[in-house]
C-alpha cells in the first residue's frame, strides 16, 4: 500500500503526492552502483568474466534448445525446424557450458563475422547513397578494421573480448541507473 490516494494522481501528476510515490530511487541507485562495480571487475579480470559470460550464454542456449525440442515433439506444425533448432541449441549450449574456452572462441568468431558483415554493408551503403555517406563509410571502415584486428589476435582476443563486452554493458547500464535514481531523488526532494 502507498500513502498516496488515487485521487491525488488523477488531479495533477506534478504534485508532491505524485513525487512521493517514487520512493524506490535508493534501490535503483544501489543497483547502479553494484552494476558499475561488477563492470569494473569485469574490465580488471576479463578472462574470468569471459568464462562467466560464455557459461551464461551457454545456459540460455541449452534452456532454449530444450524448450524447442519439447515444442517440436508436441507440435506438428514446424516440427522439423523446432527439432533442428533445438538440437543445434542444445549442442551449442552444452559446448559453451562444458568447454567455456572453446565457447568463448566461438562467440568471438561470431562477433568477428558480425562486425565484418556489418562493416561491408555500411561501406556498400556509403558508396551507393549520398545521405550520410561520410559517416557510413567511416562506420564501415571502423567495423571492418575491428573485425580484422580481432581475427588477427585470435585466440587471445577470444579469452578477453566477451569479458570486456560484459564489463562495458554493466558499466553503461549502471551509469544509466545511477542517473535515473538521482533524477528521481531530485524530483522527490523538489
Amino acid at each position: 500500500m502507498t500513502d498516496v490516494s488515487r485521487e491525488s494522481f488523477a488531479r495533477d501528476p506534478g504534485t508532491a503526492a505524485t513525487r512521493q510515490a517514487m520512493p524506490g530511487w535508493g534501490w535503483t541507485l544501489a543497483y547502479g552502483i553494484i552494476s558499475v562495480l561488477v563492470g569494473v571487475v569485469a574490465f580488471l579480470a576479463p578472462f574470468p568474466a569471459t568464462l562467466a559470460a560464455t557459461m551464461v550464454v551457454g545456459a540460455f542456449f541449452l534452456i532454449g534448445g530444450i524448450a524447442s525440442l519439447v515444442a517440436g515433439f508436441r507440435n506438428r506444425h514446424g516440427r522439423g525446424y523446432a527439432l533442428l533448432f533445438g538440437a543445434l541449441s542444445v549442442i551449442a549450449g552444452g559446448y559453451m557450458l562444458f568447454s567455456p574456452i572453446g565457447g568463448a572462441l566461438s562467440l568471438t568468431l561470431m562477433i568477428i563475422i558480425w562486425l565484418g558483415a556489418r562493416g561491408l554493408m555500411e561501406l556498400y551503403i556509403g558508396f551507393r547513397f549520398k545521405r550520410l555517406r561520410g559517416l557510413m563509410l567511416l562506420l564501415g571502415v571502423i567495423n571492418v578494421a575491428l573485425a580484422v584486428i580481432l581475427y588477427a589476435t585470435v585466440p587471445w582476443s577470444a579469452l578477453t573480448l566477451p569479458g570486456f563486452i560484459l564489463g562495458a554493458s554493466f558499466v553503461s547500464g549502471g551509469v544509466v541507473a545511477i542517473i535515473d535514481a538521482l533524477s528521481h531523488r531530485r524530483e522527490q526532494a523538489a
